[in-house]
């Protein structure tokens, strides 16, 4: 089992960055495959960007791709998510989520982090 808490979250203008981290706790983070989940006020949540486990595969959402950056430190049981050139449509709270298969579900989610981008 992996408990998950994001952070970086926070005001910023059109055209800045943000960098949000994952932290886990549990012995098993290298196990687990992590996705980014955003979800804006009456909207949807959806899947932001993926990482495997060995954090030698990434996928993108076509929205963010080119501008956003996943990558992951197993040493230091973190996940990040580099968000540059953030627009304001970009604004969400974001949530990391961890699942063991690759095409599983995701078992366990973090409280998420705001992100808010002013225009």
């Amino acid at each position: 089992q992996v408990q998950l808490v994001e952070s970086g979250g926070g005001l910023v203008q059109v055209g800045g960055s943000l960098r949000l981290s994952c932290a886990a706790s549990g012995r098993t983070f290298t196990t687990y495959h992590i996705g980014w989940f955003r979800q804006a006020p009456g909207k949807e949540r959806e899947i932001v960007a993926t990482i495997r486990s060995s954090g030698d595969g990434t996928a993108y959402a076509a929205s963010v791709k080119g501008r956003f950056t996943i990558s992951r430190d197993n040493a230091k049981n973190t996940v990040y998510l580099q968000m540059n050139s953030l627009k304001p449509e970009d604004t969400a709270v974001y949530v990391c989520a961890g699942r063991t298969s690759v095409f599983g579900v995701y078992n366990y989610w973090g409280q998420g982090t705001q992100v808010t981008v002013s225009s």
